[in-house]
This record gives structure tokens, C-alpha cells and sequence, in this order.
């Protein structure tokens, strides 16, 4: 393996020649127009005084010098007045753009989607996972922000530029990169850029072999925490080090299967379980993939294509053998409990949740199940700060705004709530469960005429959506229209109620509007 190591100077700001500089001053703080003025009225009063009050009404001459004084000491005054008023307006306006466009941290960073240029189809994930890997190292890091893996692959193939990417994201710092890969050729490059200065901190560029990747990432990482100058502790240090999946060929599955998880469906789950059991068949019991494979397990309950409880318990299975290679496995506490969640076991499922973010503090997955079973608990407080932190590190999905809306929305601050619901749907607007819970806050506001509307755009634009359907059944129960019930009421609706903790909360609402109870208790039960 070979790299090739250029570090850009600082840019110097281009200095504007001092009269062009000094002009546009007078122009901003309005000097010109006023010195105009001065002069245009100072010779109009000078004339009066001469011809009328001296010549007609025999004033002294010396009045003449008077009147002129008084011009010259006024002018000089308002001038004066005039340029600092400026300055002081000016030093506002940059204080405010400071504001704006400087991050809260001065060590934060976000990882942009490396671009893929290989001259061969279907390298994406491996492009993804390079990307992925590094964000991983340093979020591992306890001085350094670190923008989470689901926020910045919002970015991939975005036109922004880097400054407006790092206002947007509230970070000082923004890699970038390309990944070439041509069989077991590759070819990455890298630099960190300062946003607020535009100023290239460090630029590399390596070639090697496939085999050579893992040393790549771990290079890139400690090259990016000495460009930044953020002192290591020894167990940062060895996270880095770490190599969780040392063969190229298992580690590739992997990459591969993470891919196929984050497509939310029954066929793409079923071929992230045949990827990660091919790399364990390849270099036996592994942390990560036993870790992996209990997630995936779990998430065939979680996007609602099965109740089987033999789910779980394959999870669970997988899980416990994560932990017999490394009890302090992040992704296996998280997952462990997940599926104590879904049992019902809340403490438990607390308790593993709380590990996992001890380990990890910026597990984005750890963060968002703990806030969220805090708040279906009623510790709605305790709630508010675990996604404030998540927000900090994904600013950009918007099921976290929803997350946030829901700690108004539980405590009666319905109005509060309206502001991070509709901030949701603006960051996602194809997203019917954004639009869903955004007509219910409007519900609980007492907005029904803007539910409505909200429901109504539902039904036109996703008509084929569960969502839809719920927003549909609430909006003819509060009109207590029992007419047109059994439309959104479908067996589907019911089936995907029955898979999940919440929508029989929903359900129940609706028919207790009906004055249908028992249908009502019977979900009231359910969930």
C-alpha cells in the first residue's frame, strides 16, 4: 500500500485595495448622502443670510461666518454620528453571522458519503461502509461531535457546499472523499475541510489492496484526529486499533447485508440473514455478525412483517453468543434490549439500553429505543435530553423531531408540539407517519379543520398507506360519521395494529369516540 500526503496551507483572505475599500464604508454608513445634503442646505442658508437677512434687514456681515460655523461644527457632528453608528451596525451584523454560521463545537465533524468512482457497477456499499467505518471510529472519540451515519447519508450525491452543509449540520470540520475500487485494486482519497475559513486542514491520497482497506480507515481516522489535535485516552486509542471483522471476504458480506437491512423489507432482511451467516461461515463466531444477526432478527418485528415469537428468541440466541465474545458489545445490548421491549419486559429492556449507551454514548440506536420506551412509560423528562442528544448527532431524520414532539404532546403542551411535528413532515413530506401523528397533534390542539386538511392531502397523494387509513377513521370519529367506518377499518389496518404497541392505543381512541366500546376495550386490551 502506497499514500501520497499533501497538507494544504490556510488560505489567506484576498485583501480589497484600501480606496475601493474605503469608499464602499461611506457608502454603507451613508456618508455621501449626507455630506450632499449638507453642503447643498449650506449653501442655500448661506445665501439666505448674505442677500435677505444681511442685505434686507441689515443684520452684521459677521452673521455670514456665524451661519457658516454652525454649518461646518453641525456637518462635522452628524458625519462623526454617522460613521460609528455604522461601525456599531456593522459589528451586529457580523456578530449575528457568527452566530449563524459557527458551530457550538469547536471539534465536530461530519463524514460525507465517500464517492464512488469505480469503473465497476455496484460498488456503492462498499463506498457506504468505508464511510460508515470511519464515523464509527470517531464517534468512539469523547471530545469530537461526530454527525451520525443516517444524517449524513441524507447528504449522498447532494449538490450543497461544504459551508452550507456545515451551518446546516451545526459542525466546524466536513470530510470528504472518493473510493475507487477495481477487483482487488483500490484507490481512496480524503481531505478535511475547516468550513469556517474554507480552509483545507489535511488531504491524502492511498492505493493498495483490498486487503490494505483496514489499515486505510484506521490511517484516515488518526489522521483526522491529528489534523484536529484532539488528545486520545488509551481506550480511544485501542477502538480505533480495533479490527471487528479482520477478513476482507466476511467483511464484505457484512457491508453488504447492512445494506440490505436498511431497506425496511421482508425479501431484503431475508438476504441480509444469508450475507452475515455466509461471513460467519467464513471466519467462524464473530462478535459483530452474531451482534448483526440478532438485529436483523429483531427487526422483522419492528417493521411489521412478523409477531412470531420464534423471531425473538433466534435474536435472542444470537445475542447471548455476541456477548459470550465480548460482554461489553454495544450493538448486543441494544439489541438484547429491543427484544426485551417487544416482550414487555420494560425494566430489563431499560437496564441492557443504559449499558449499551455506556459503551457507546453515540449509539443512535440506543439513544432512540431508550427515549422511546421512557416516554410510552411516562418518564417523558427523562426522555427530552436522551433526544436532544440524538438530534445533536442526527439532526437530519425526521422521526427524531416526531420523538421530540411527543414529549409535549404527552405532557398536554399540544401547541408546543405542533412546531417539531410539522418540522418532520417538512424534512420528509412522502412520509405518512410524519403526516399521521402531525394531524393528531393538530386533533389534540383542537385544529380540526387543519387535521382535516392534513388528512385529506393524506388520502390523495398515499392513498394505499396505513396511515392514511388511521387518519382517515379519526377524522369520520370525530364527525361521528358511522357511514363511512368500515372504509379505513380494513383487515389490513387491523393486521398491522395487531403487530404493533401503539396503533390499538390509536384504534381504541377512535371506537370510544363511536361509542363502540366494546371494540374499544378489546384494543385498549390488545395493546
Amino acid at each position: 500500500m502506497s499514500s501520497t500526503k499533501s497538507k494544504a496551507p490556510i488560505p489567506k483572505k484576498r485583501e480589497k485595495p484600501f480606496f475601493s475599500s474605503f469608499l464602499n464604508k461611506l457608502r454603507k454608513r451613508k456618508i455621501i448622502p449626507t455630506l450632499a445634503a449638507f453642503i447643498g442646505g449650506g449653501v442655500a442658508a448661506v445665501e439666505f443670510v448674505h442677500h435677505i437677512i444681511v442685505n434686507h434687514y441689515y443684520f452684521p456681515k459677521y452673521s455670514v461666518d456665524i451661519t457658516v460655523s454652525i454649518i461646518i461644527v453641525a456637518m462635522i457632528c452628524t458625519l462623526t454620528y454617522q460613521w460609528f453608528r455604522g461601525v456599531k451596525k456593522e459589528e451586529i451584523e457580523e456578530a449575528k453571522t457568527e452566530t449563524i454560521s459557527l458551530p457550538q463545537w469547536k471539534n465536530s465533524i461530519v463524514v460525507l458519503p465517500f464517492e464512488n468512482i469505480s469503473p465497476e457497477e455496484g460498488q456503492d456499499y462498499f463506498c457506504d461502509g468505508m464511510t460508515e467505518e470511519i464515523i464509527t471510529d470517531l464517534s468512539s472519540i469523547h471530545d469530537l461531535r461526530v454527525i451520525s451515519r443516517s444524517s449524513a447519508m441524507m447528504l449522498k450525491g447532494s449538490k450543497k457546499s461544504v459551508k452550507d452543509i456545515a451551518i446546516q449540520l451545526n459542525v466546524q470540520n466536513v470530510l470528504e472523499g472518493s473510493v475507487r475500487k477495481a477487483g482487488n485494486d483500490i484507490r481512496i482519497a480524503a481531505q478535511l475541510i475547516d468550513a469556517t475559513c474554507d480552509a483545507h486542514l489535511w488531504a491524502e491520497k492511498y492505493s493498495g489492496k483490498l486487503d490494505d482497506v483496514f489499515d486505510i480507515q484506521e490511517k484516515v481516522s488518526r489522521s483526522i484526529v491529528d489534523a484536529l489535535k484532539v488528545k486520545l485516552s488509551p481506550e480511544e486509542s485501542r477502538k480505533i486499533t480495533e479490527r471487528p471483522i479482520d477478513n476482507i471476504t466476511a467483511y464484505d458480506c457484512y457491508l453488504r447485508a447492512r445494506q440490505e437491512i436498511l431497506h425496511l423489507s421482508e425479501e431484503g432482511l431475508n438476504r441480509a440473514l444469508q450475507l452475515i451467516q455466509t461471513g460467519l461461515n467464513i471466519i467462524g463466531e464473530n462478535e459483530i455478525l452474531n451482534a448483526s444477526l440478532g438485529y436483523v432478527y429483531v427487526q422483522f418485528i419492528n417493521v411489521g412483517v412478523s409477531t412470531d415469537e420464534s423471531f425473538l428468541k433466534e435474536a435472542e440466541d444470537y445475542v447471548n453468543r455476541a456477548f459470550s465474545l465480548n460482554q461489553d458489545s454495544s450493538l448486543a445490548h441494544s439489541v438484547m434490549g429491543q427484544i426485551h421491549w417487544k416482550r414487555g419486559e420494560i425494566q430489563e429492556a431499560v437496564r441492557e439500553l443504559k449499558r449499551a449507551l455506556e459503551i457507546d454514548p453515540n449509539s443512535h440506536e440506543a439513544l432512540y429505543w431508550l427515549a422511546w420506551i421512557y416516554q410510552f412509560s411516562g418518564k417523558v423528562t427523562v426522555a427530552r435530553p436522551l433526544l436532544e442528544k440524538l438530534i445533536e448527532i442526527d439532526p437530519l431524520t425526521p422521526v427524531n423531531y416526531l420523538m421530540l414532539g411527543n414529549c409535549d404532546l404527552f405532557t398536554g403542551k399540544f401547541e408546543d408540539s405542533l412546531q417539531n411535528y410539522y418540522k418532520a413532515v417538512q424534512m420528509e413530506q412522502k412520509n405518512p407517519l410524519c403526516r399521521f401523528v402531525y394531524a393528531l397533534a393538530l386533533i389534540s390542539a383542537h385544529k380540526l379543520k387543519e387535521a382535516f386538511k392534513v388528512i385529506d392531502l393524506m388520502a390523495e397523494v398515499l392513498p394505499q398507506e396505513i396511515f392514511t387509513e388511521l387518519g382517515l377513521f379519526y377524522k369520520y370519529a370525530l364527525q361521528k360519521d358511522k357511514s363511512k367506518l368500515i372504509q379505513p377499518v380494513s383487515d389490513k389496518l387491523k393486521s398491522y395494529a395487531a403487530r404493533d404497541e401503539i396503533i390499538p392505543i390509536f384504534l381504541a381512541e377512535c371506537y370510544a369516540l363511536l361509542n363502540e366500546k366494546e371494540e374499544a376495550i378489546t384494543w385498549i386490551e390488545h395493546g
